[in-house]
């Protein structure tokens, strides 16, 4: 991760673009990405994913990664750790034998 967080510090510094990713206008790039890799499935049966789908899919997928990255860096999160805590925190709203087979929120287990 720090290779590619590396990279995007460069790439951004050499724009001088740093001033414009507030945490706000990259959450709102985060949203604007996430519904383009959502397009990609409007319309679509499941199961009907096409090898130039997945080429998109792995570019808004990589966008979205990119811009979390770049927040985290800038607020100082460490995103794995974040994650790794997220899921203990969920492994508890969602017990096993409460949730298992179960697509409902932790409210209504």
């Amino acid at each position: 991760m720090n290779k590619i967080v590396q990279k995007l510090i460069a790439f951004r510094d050499e724009r001088d673009w740093k001033k414009f990713h507030t945490p706000q206008n990259i959450a709102k790039s985060i949203v604007l990405e996430a519904a383009e890799l959502l397009e990609i499935f409007q319309w679509k049966k499941t199961n009907s994913i096409s090898e130039k789908d997945k080429k998109e899919i792995s570019e808004e997928m990589a966008d979205i990664y990119n811009w979390l990255l770049l927040m985290s860096h800038d607020l100082n999160i460490d995103l794995e750790d974040a994650a790794l805590k997220k899921i203990d925190t969920n492994a508890k709203k969602y017990p096993v034998e409460k949730s298992r087979g179960k697509a409902k929120k932790y409210t209504q287990l």
